[in-house]
C-alpha cells in the first residue's frame, strides 16, 4: 500500500469515527447542560466550595468566578511547582525556577500546555499527577462552560442570566470529560501506553552512555491531554513518544479524542437553540476548513523534492518512521485548528509551506474545530461578523439565531477577534527588535523568524505546540509567552461573556423573508470566506516573512 493511500484511509477512517459519535455525544453534553438534577458527588463539591449550583448568573458575576477559579489555579500550580524539592514522590527532582513555574501554571490553567522544560528531567509524579493532569480536566471545563454561557445568550430571550459557572463546570469534569477520559485510558493503555508511579531506572546503554527513564500515569494524562485539546506531554517528546503513543492505532485514537468533543459540541449548539441546520451549519464551516487544510498539508509533505523524498515516499525528516507522513500530517492539522498542542512529530522539521499551514491554522482563532469550547465560541464569534458583513452589503439590519447584531454586538465581536493578532504580533516585534531574545533562534533568516512568531503565535491562541528550534527556556520567554498565554485566554472571555449577557437581554427578532439564511449552505461559504479574509490575511505579512519566503525559496 503506498503511503499516500494509507493516509487517505486513515482519514477516512477518522471522519467514520468521528461521524459515529457525533451525535450521541452531543445530545448527552445539551443534557448535561441543560439539566436542574444534581448529584451527590456534585452537591458535595458545591458545598465544599460554598457555591450556589441552582443560583442564576449575569454576565458579570459568571465572568468573575471564571476569573476567580483561574486565578486560584495558577497560585495553587506555581506553588506546586515551587515546593516540588520538598514533596515526596518528586522523583528527586528539585524546584522549578520562578520564570519557569509561572510560565508552566499559566500555560496549564490557560489549557495551552506550552512547555519549556523536558517533562521527564523536570518534573515528578506530583506536579504531573497532582497538578498539570488535573489542569487538564478543568481548564477544558472552563472553556465549555463560557461556550454553553454564549449558547444560552443566543437561546434565551429578555433575562441577562446565563447559568451557574460552578454548575457547569462540575458537570463539564464529572459528566462528560471524566467517563470519556476513563474510557479513553484503558484503551491507550491496552495499546501500550505506559501507566504506574514507578522511579527512574536505567534502560540500557545509550551513545556510550547509560539511558535511564522513569515512569508515570502517563495513559491516564495522555487521554485527557488530547480529549481536553490541552497538549503537554507527559515527556518531551510528546505524542512521538511511545510511552505515550505507542502504535498507529493509538495515533489515529489520540486524534479522534483531540476532534472529539469541538465537533460535538455543534451538535450541543443546535440543540440547545432549538435548530439543529444551525449546529449542521457550523459544522460544515469547521468540516471544510480542516478537510482542505488536512489535504494541504499532505500534499505539501507528500510532495517530492529530490531522490531522498522520493525513497523515503515524502518528507520524513522529523517524523516518526511508525506513522509516517499521512499520520503525521493528519495530527499536525488536528493540533494546530485546535487549542491541543500535542505534536507526534517535529513541526520544526515540516517543509516551509507545511510550518505555514500550521501557523496559518492556528492564527484563524483554532475554531475549525477548535478547541474545547474555545472553538465553538471563536465560531460563533466568526458567525456574527459573517451575518454583519452579510447585513451591510444588503443594507439590513444583521440578525442571528433571531437576535439582532447591533453596535455593541459587533464592537465586543471585533474586540474579541483583535485581541489576538495583537499579542501575537506586538510581542513578536518585540522580540525581533531586541537583541537578546533572538539569540534563542537556532536559525536564521526566515526560519529563525517562523520559530518566534510560531512561538508566540501558539501561546496567545492557547495551542502549546512549538517549533521546536526555539530555546524557549529564558526569562524574556517564560515570562512574555506566560503573560501571553493568560491574556490570549481570558481577555476574549471577557468579550464572550459581555456579548453573552447582551443577547441575551433582547427580545427575539422574527425572522421575515429578508433575513438571512444561516443554515444554508450559501451561509456557510460566506462564513468561510469571512474567516480565512478576516482573520488570515491579518498575518499575511508575517507569514510573507517566514514560512512563505521559505518555502518559495526551496
Amino acid at each position: 500500500m503506498s503511503p499516500v493511500l494509507a493516509g487517505v484511509l486513515q482519514l477516512l477512517a477518522l471522519i467514520a469515527a468521528l461521524a459515529l459519535a457525533y451525535r450521541p455525544l452531543g445530545d448527552h453534553m445539551a443534557r448535561v447542560y441543560s439539566s436542574e438534577k444534581h448529584y451527590k458527588p456534585e452537591r458535595w463539591i458545591y458545598k465544599a466550595i460554598g457555591a450556589n449550583p441552582s443560583a442564576e448568573m449575569r454576565w458579570p458575576a459568571y465572568l468573575r468566578a471564571v476569573l476567580a477559579f483561574s486565578a486560584v489555579s495558577v497560585l495553587f500550580l506555581y506553588l506546586l511547582q515551587r515546593l516540588q524539592g520538598v514533596l515526596p514522590g518528586s522523583l528527586g527532582f528539585v524546584s522549578i525556577d520562578p520564570d519557569q513555574a509561572f510560565n508552566t501554571a499559566a500555560s496549564f490553567v490557560a489549557n495551552t500546555n506550552w512547555q519549556s522544560y523536558y517533562g521527564e528531567q523536570a518534573m515528578g509524579h506530583v506536579v504531573q499527577t497532582g497538578g498539570l493532569a488535573v489542569q487538564n480536566f478543568v481548564s477544558a471545563a472552563v472553556g465549555m462552560a463560557v461556550a454553553v454561557a454564549l449558547v444560552r445568550g443566543f437561546a434565551r430571550s429578555r433575562t441577562g442570566e446565563l447559568g451557574n459557572f460552578w454548575a457547569d463546570l462540575v458537570r463539564g469534569v464529572f459528566r462528560i470529560l471524566l467517563p470519556i477520559a476513563v474510557i479513553g485510558a484503558i484503551v491507550l493503555v491496552a495499546c501500550g501506553a505506559i501507566q504506574n508511579f514507578a522511579g527512574i531506572h536505567e534502560v540500557g546503554q545509550f551513545m556510550g552512555g547509560t539511558q535511564q527513564w522513569n515512569g508515570g500515569a502517563v495513559a491516564s494524562q495522555e487521554v485527557i491531554k488530547e480529549l481536553g485539546t490541552n497538549g503537554g506531554g507527559y515527556f518531551n517528546a510528546n505524542s512521538a513518544h511511545p510511552f505515550e503513543n505507542p502504535t498507529p492505532f493509538s495515533n489515529l485514537f489520540e486524534i479522534f479524542l483531540i476532534l472529539l468533543i469541538p465537533f460535538a459540541l455543534t451538535r450541543t449548539f443546535g440543540r440547545m437553540v432549538g435548530n439543529l441546520r444551525q449546529g449542521y451549519a457550523i459544522l460544515a464551516t469547521m468540516g471544510v476548513i480542516w478537510i482542505g487544510f488536512t489535504a494541504l498539508m499532505m500534499w505539501t509533505e507528500f510532495a517530492h523534492h529530490g531522490p531522498a523524498f522520493d525513497v523515503a515516499g515524502g518528507a520524513m525528516e522529523g517524523k516518526e518512521t511508525r506513522f509516517g507522513v499521512g499520520a503525521s500530517a493528519i495530527f499536525s492539522v488536528a493540533t494546530t485548528l485546535t487549542s491541543t498542542g500535542a505534536v507526534n512529530s517535529f513541526h520544526s522539521s515540516y517543509t516551509g509551506l507545511g510550518g505555514g499551514i500550521q501557523l496559518l491554522g492556528m492564527q484563524l482563532g483554532e475554531i475549525a474545530p477548535g478547541g474545547v469550547g474555545s472553538g465553538l465560541y471563536g465560531m460563533l464569534i466568526m458567525a456574527i461578523i459573517a451575518v454583519f458583513i452579510a447585513g451591510l452589503m444588503v443594507g439590513r439590519t444583521p440578525e442571528y439565531l433571531g437576535k439582532k447584531i447591533g453596535t455593541r454586538e459587533i464592537k465586543l465581536a471585533a474586540c474579541y477577534i483583535l485581541i489576538t493578532p495583537a499579542l501575537v504580533l506586538g510581542f513578536t516585534a518585540a522580540a525581533m527588535a531586541l537583541p537578546t531574545p533572538g539569540n534563542s533562534m537556532t536559525n536564521a533568516g526566515a526560519h529563525g523568524f517562523s520559530e518566534i512568531l510560531y512561538a508566540y503565535t501558539s501561546g496567545a491562541n492557547n495551542n502549546g505546540s512549538a517549533f521546536a528550534g526555539l530555546n524557549a527556556d529564558t526569562q524574556w520567554f517564560n515570562s512574555t509567552i506566560g503573560i501571553a498565554m493568560l491574556l490570549g485566554r481570558f481577555l476574549p472571555m471577557v468579550f464572550v461573556l459581555a456579548l453573552a449577557g447582551s443577547l441575551a437581554e433582547q427580545k427575539p427578532v422574527p425572522e421575515t423573508a429578508g433575513t438571512l439564511r444561516t443554515d444554508k449552505p450559501l451561509y456557510t461559504g460566506l462564513l468561510v470566506g469571512t474567516i480565512l479574509i478576516v482573520t488570515g490575511l491579518t498575518y499575511f505579512p508575517a507569514l510573507a516573512l517566514g514560512p512563505l519566503a521559505e518555502g518559495l525559496a526551496s
